[in-house]
């Protein structure tokens, strides 16, 4: 497990070497997680040391949204003052990225030829 662990970090920390040394505007993490991909789709061993860990990881993934809360608290006098303005811009975004997911939508089907006929 400690390989497995070891093998991430050091994804990581190549993604962010690369992103710095190149001036890629990625986040070096993500860069790290596309290596990390390569490296599991080439390698079985690779694969195989990754699983257990990243099935715990995800297991618990609920973990990582309690820093998040606890900041949302910790404003909560805040948040109660700005309340319509917050769910506006929850509502209004939540029906932009829609609209904006179904344009995309139509317009792929128009050029692939694909839409109803």
């Amino acid at each position: 497990m400690v390989h497995a662990f070891l093998a991430l970090l050091i994804c990581q920390l190549a993604g962010e070497a690369l992103t710095r040394a190149a001036g890629l505007p990625v986040p070096g993490p993500v860069a790290g997680m596309l290596l990390m991909l390569a490296l599991i789709r080439l390698s079985a061993r690779m694969r195989d040391l990754l699983r257990p860990v990243a099935e715990t990881i995800l297991a618990h993934l609920s973990l990582l949204f309690v820093p998040a809360g606890v900041g949302v608290m910790g404003h909560m006098t805040t948040l109660g003052s700005q309340t319509m303005a917050i769910a506006a811009a929850i509502v209004g975004s939540t029906v932009l990225a829609i609209a904006a997911g179904a344009l995309t939508f139509v317009l792929v089907a128009r050029l692939t030829g694909s839409g109803d006929d």
